[in-house]
């Protein structure tokens, strides 16, 4: 119900033009938690409550994720660098982009 009621929110709040809307600390939470996204390359990745998340592109990988300011951050093992990406989401809030430092971007595709 929280993810419809933000998918609601972005809707109505973006503009006709816009095709995505960069999202704050406490929309990126509602966002990801509990939620599994879905790569192109076949790759999908849980996001946990408990800030744990795993990506599985035929071999699993296991690190941690939060919310810092207003920016997704995860680390992975055997690294303790965390990496932090701004957030946006489509118009529709199924599609989630991340935006590294560099403006190079991913994106990942949920069901609901």
């Amino acid at each position: 119900m929280r993810m419809k009621t933000l998918l609601a929110a972005l809707v109505l709040a973006t503009p006709v033009w816009a095709q995505e809307t960069k999202l704050d600390a406490a929309q990126i939470t509602v966002a990801l938690t509990d939620r599994t996204l879905s790569y192109d390359d076949g790759a999908t990745q849980v996001f946990r409550a408990d800030g744990a998340t795993v990506y599985d592109k035929g071999r699993v990988s296991e690190g941690r994720w939060a919310v810092r300011g207003d920016q997704y951050c995860s680390v992975w093992p055997p690294s303790d660098q965390w990496a932090c990406y701004d957030l946006r989401a489509s118009a529709d809030g199924r599609a989630l982009t991340f935006v590294a430092g560099d403006g190079s971007t991913t994106t990942g595709r949920t069901g609901q």
